[in-house]
């Protein structure tokens, strides 16, 4: 297994790995590595440890050197030109009158290259920016586009708790977070309560979502009647950091807190069933239905359907609007083709050679 040392690159960044050779640095010592970008300066976070070789990136890069007082001082005066290059940037944005906002300048440490760190809505042409830029500081211009995420994590700031930024102080990578995290913890679905300073979801949905997912799946469900030590009772709520539940009792009508561990479920087998054949007692005294125009025990007489105007239920009579008989005949049945009343034939057999007569 290698032997490795974790070094971020600036506050708060991403940890990398290095193979520190027969150097051994303490943590917080500043060193000098060689990275893709370049030679860098870096902050030791994690002294010299074995680890898998399916847990970094091989192959390793080597440590250059410790920082030596001048590595250090020149590192000094890097930060000071990013503070010239930000206010210099700004100015050039505003000349230019981009939809663009800088968020923050890096100088490298050999100043081979100054990178403009910044947020859009959109693709930016600072094409013009970059001239102007390169030929007031003479050197190299990179421009980078960032997320709101990003642009927390340099500016840094307070939480809703109170304390800095998480990703400002400790957090090296973005994990996902989805609105699914607030509903498995209960949390109001209210943008401004679970959102961070960015305007995202708050990183720190993800910390304790793990721990409700596994009491959702051991917890009975919402409304399920579960036995307690004080009797039967329904599930009316949760409390995950308690690994608990509310119940309410079904003969005191009273509601208590039980542990998981103190609840079983209801056994429905005991409970008794009505057999298949019986009928229920409502059912059983209800009286039967009469048919339309039959009179039961009591002498009442059911009103037909249709015909009885003017009663609940009935239906008007053919005939005029008002529900009153008229003359017209009652409605044929289907019984065939309706015959022309001006002519009448007599079907004679096709083969007899007779024809019809007319009368």
């Amino acid at each position: 297994m290698p032997t490795v040392i974790g070094v971020v690159l600036k506050k708060a960044g991403k940890v990398y790995y290095f193979d520190p050779g027969s150097l051994r640095p303490e943590a917080e010592d500043k060193i000098v590595v060689e990275t893709n970008r370049g030679t860098e300066i870096g902050e030791v976070i994690a002294t010299a440890r074995e680890l898998a070789a399916d847990e970094v990136i091989m192959p390793l890069k080597k440590v250059t050197r410790l920082a030596t007082p001048d590595d250090i001082a020149k590192d000094e005066a890097n930060k000071n030109r990013e503070r010239q290059a930000s206010k210099v940037g700004h100015d050039k944005i505003r000349k230019h009158a981009l939809p663009m906002k800088l968020v923050e300048t890096e100088c490298l440490f050999d100043g081979s290259k100054i990178v403009f760190y910044f947020t859009a809505e959109g693709r930016v042409d600072f094409r013009e920016l970059v001239k102007d830029l390169a030929a007031e500081f003479k050197t190299r211009i990179e421009m980078r586009q960032i997320g709101v995420r990003d642009e927390a994590k340099s500016i840094g700031g307070l939480g809703p708790c109170g304390r800095d930024l998480c990703c400002r102080t400790f957090l090296a990578d973005f994990e996902p977070v989805s609105i699914k995290m607030a509903k498995e913890q209960n949390l109001p679905l209210n943008p401004i309560k679970i959102s961070g300073v960015c305007s995202r979801l708050m990183c720190c949905l993800k910390y304790e979502n793990d721990a409700y997912v596994d009491f959702r799946k051991r917890a009975p469900h919402m409304g399920r009647d579960v036995n307690t030590p004080e009797g039967i009772g329904r599930v009316i709520g949760f409390c995950a950091p308690k690994d608990a539940v509310l119940v309410g009792l079904e003969e005191t009508n009273k509601q208590i807190q039980v542990l998981l561990s103190d609840i079983s479920p209801v056994d429905r087998s005991a409970i008794k069933k009505t057999p298949a054949g019986e009928v229920a007692s409502s059912a059983k005294n209800r009286p039967p239905r009469l048919p339309a125009g039959k009179a039961g025990n009591d002498g009442a007489t059911r009103p037909k359907d249709a015909g009885e105007s003017g009663k609940p239920g009935g239906k008007p009579a053919a005939g005029d609007k008002n529900g009153a008989p008229g003359n017209r005949p009652p409605r044929r049945r289907n019984r065939g083709p309706r015959r022309d009343p001006k002519k009448s034939e007599t079907a004679k057999p096709a083969n007899s050679g007779e024809t019809s007569s007319k009368i």
